[in-house]
């Protein structure tokens, strides 16, 4: 199994890259709900009165009235709204039917139409306009969180997949230096029974093997630990965990890199997510110091009203005077409102300024910490490179040494003592160069997480739905 398909396992399983996928889609369904104040509202109603009233006399004429009944249907329709610009506006028409003691119905109407618009405040921005801009600023917060949380997991996923390599190449070293204590023991064992060799080597040849088997089966407990921690990232499904065993299909390899230091440095502020985060973060303070200097204005707000009467005996008659417009009615004129003292928006004015500032710190902090972070890493990967050819040279030397000794053994020339001290360089030359591959390998996918171009690296592309 390779590194891509691990990464693919873990775009799809990994439980932090699925938790931070959520808000995103959270982000969107609150601005969604935002976008609904600009949404119309249609009201209507309809209600029936009904009064009755005693006979009485005029005192001053003496005359007597009958007692009389009213019976009134109202019917009153409307419609109102918010428009992106500031403009209030209702449509409204009331209608009546009234009906005195069996006289004949009375139809009246008042259809009318009623604007305010705002001059100063709440003109350029309103708490509506402010909270869409704040939400959709806040939606690419947190897809950067997201496009983050994926860096980092392919990140941790290739980490583990070349310690993983480790792991299983640290077992196969252990088991080579267990072969060669106990093909030293068995030789020993057979000079020491022939009278050439001291039961003194036999003994220590006997401690090396055993020193071997527990280096051997430490390796081994290292080897299941690093599955268990690549799996872990894998967030493989219960019933999967136990059957599955990653086995790398890939060797250790070293691969001049040559990072342009300048270049990296290029991409990590301008591709990094948290870099972009950061940014996002200056356009929301510098929004909301335009929400909070237009909240220090005055109201001021022209408003209009249009209409026209009707009241006729039929209804036919009623729309056609409405029709005609023969009694219209309307009003304009200017609302101005003046809060006095205003300190509540002139403090969270300073306060959003403040905000800026520190904003903008911790900006730069961000900015610092990628270029530490980058030039550590570029750093890392040209010592590395170096490691890897020096700790080839001493794992080829201490091969040829542990020959060398083992002739010399052969001719009598010297004791298992040495052959064994050659075999347990031999060993500490090998762990350093597998090592070395591994250090190097993590290095540049860490630059490559530093500089924001892990994901290009990896051949994947995030598309924002």
């Amino acid at each position: 199994m390779n590194a891509e398909q691990l990464i693919r396992i873990a775009l799809t399983n990994n439980l932090d890259i699925r938790i931070t996928e959520i808000q995103p889609r959270l982000d969107q369904y609150s601005l969604n709900g935002l976008y609904g104040a600009y949404q119309p509202t249609l009201t209507m109603n309809a209600t029936h009165s009904y009064d009755s009233f005693p006979s009485g006399v005029f005192t001053q004429e003496g005359l007597v009235y009958p007692a009389t009944t009213e019976q009134i249907n109202s019917y009153g329709p409307g419609f109102s709204g918010f428009a992106p610009w500031g403009l209030n506006y209702s449509l409204t028409g009331p209608l009546s039917e009234q009906n005195v003691s069996g006289a004949p119905d009375l139809y009246s109407s008042q259809p009318s139409v009623t604007l305010s618009q705002p001059l100063l405040r709440n003109l350029w921005i309103n708490s509506t306009r402010y909270s869409i801009s704040a939400g959709k600023n806040q939606l690419k917060m947190d897809q950067m969180a997201l496009r983050l949380q994926i860096m980092t997991v392919i990140n941790n996923v290739m980490a583990a997949y070349y310690n993983l390599i480790y792991a299983r190449e640290n077992v196969g070293v252990q088991e080579m230096a267990f072969k060669l204590a106990e093909e030293t023991t068995r030789q020993d064992a057979q000079e020491v029974k022939a009278g050439a060799l001291a039961p003194l080597d036999e003994k220590q040849a006997e401690s090396q093997a055993a020193s071997s088997r527990s280096g051997l089966l430490a390796a081994q407990a290292g080897l299941i630990r690093q599955e268990n921690a690549l799996k872990l990232l894998l967030d493989l499904p219960q019933d999967q965990w136990k059957d599955f065993t990653p086995v790398p299909s890939e060797h250790l390899l070293a691969l001049p890199e040559n990072p342009d230091i300048q270049g990296c440095l290029r991409n990590g502020l301008e591709k990094r997510p948290d870099m972009l985060q950061a940014k996002l973060a200056i356009e929301k303070q510098h929004l909301t110091i335009k929400y909070t200097y237009n909240q220090l204005f005055p109201e001021i707000d022209i408003v209009g009203n249009y209409g026209r009467n009707a009241t006729e005996l039929t209804f036919n008659n009623n729309l056609n005077t409405i029709q005609r417009g023969d009694y219209p009615f309307y009003s304009y004129g200017v609302v101005m409102t003046i809060p006095l003292g205003n300190s509540g928006p002139r403090n969270a004015y300073k306060s959003a300024k403040a905000s800026l500032e520190q904003v903008l710190l911790q900006v730069k902090k961000i900015e610092w910490s990628i270029v530490t972070a980058i030039d550590d890493d570029v750093a890392n990967i040209e010592a590395d490179w170096l490691r890897v050819d020096a700790t080839r040279q001493a794992r080829v030397f201490a091969e040829e040494a542990l020959k060398a000794e083992q002739t010399k053994m052969e001719h009598g020339m010297n004791t298992s003592f040495f052959v064994l001290q050659a075999q347990q360089t031999l060993t500490a030359r090998r762990l350093d160069e597998i090592q070395s591959l591994v250090r190097y390998n993590i290095d540049v996918e860490q630059l490559a997480f530093d500089d924001g171009t892990i994901l290009d690296r990896n051949h994947i592309e995030l598309r924002a739905r």
